[in-house]
């Protein structure tokens, strides 16, 4: 199942510069990190944004989980890059109580699938 109305999908300005690609904020400078290391920066920020909406639209929901608050959504898969590559990621979003637009909640890096013979390292490196 695709993230239900995956097509609105929300990704606020401040959620991408000031949590996912700020080298300064307490949580987010791992995440940061690891985008900037793949062509991605808070100057293009709407670059990150688009790339993720395009996440939910082409990768399948891995898992649901309902809250007091509305339901949370983990979508699983590649992400294309800004510079080619394409990295395996979770992207988390919410669709509070009876509403129907899902929200950014927070993105990051997974381990590679393993093939026969391949190591199982992560796709951050």
């Amino acid at each position: 199942m695709r993230l239900p109305n995956h097509e609105n999908a929300q990704v606020p300005q401040d959620k991408v510069t000031g949590y996912l690609l700020s080298a300064t904020h307490r949580d987010g400078r791992h995440k940061a990190a690891f985008f900037f290391r793949y062509g991605f920066s808070a100057a293009n920020w709407e670059v990150l944004a688009e790339a993720l909406q395009r996440h939910a639209a082409d990768n399948e929901v891995a898992r649901s989980e309902q809250t007091p608050f509305g339901r949370r959504y983990a979508v699983d898969g590649r992400l294309l890059t800004p510079n080619g590559s394409a990295v395996n990621v979770r992207v988390v979003w919410f669709v509070e109580e009876g509403e129907s637009v899902p929200r950014l909640v927070t993105a990051y890096p997974l381990p590679m699938r393993q093939h026969p013979g391949q190591s199982d390292e992560v796709s951050e490196g």
